[in-house]
């Protein structure tokens, strides 16, 4: 397992941007696939976005598509979410997760082993 904190959530007007932050422990950071996900009051916790471990390759939600942006610093062992254009649908609480599957293969929070303790972003119209 690696250690996963997130942080940079927060209280955004519509249409705002807001960027997450990830952080990792460990030393293999980059043997990981890593993803996004968000809960919201009430509902499943539904994926948002996941990025290969070499960072070329993203895959994203189609709620999200366009507005969020996953990146990765191997070399800061952390992972981002930039959002834009944020929508009051968009509020819930955001988690950082990681997999040692490849980024194909990680598209529910079942494929996931390691799970930071979410950050809360609300979304006010």
């Amino acid at each position: 397992q690696v250690q996963l904190v997130e942080s940079g959530g927060g209280l955004v007007q519509a249409g705002g941007s807001l960027r997450l932050s990830c952080a990792a422990s460990g030393r293999t950071f980059s043997r990981y696939t890593m993803g996004w996900f968000r809960q919201a009051p009430g509902k499943e916790r539904e994926f948002v976005a996941a990025i290969a471990r070499s960072g070329g390759i993203t895959y994203y939600a189609d709620s999200v598509k366009g507005r969020f942006t996953i990146s990765r610093d191997n070399a800061k062992n952390t992972v981002y979410l930039e959002m834009n254009s944020l929508k009051p649908e968009d509020t819930g609480v955001y988690y950082c997760a990681a997999t040692e599957k490849g980024l194909y293969g990680s598209r529910r929070p079942a494929d996931f082993g390691s799970w930071g303790q979410g950050t809360q972003v609300t979304v006010s119209s």
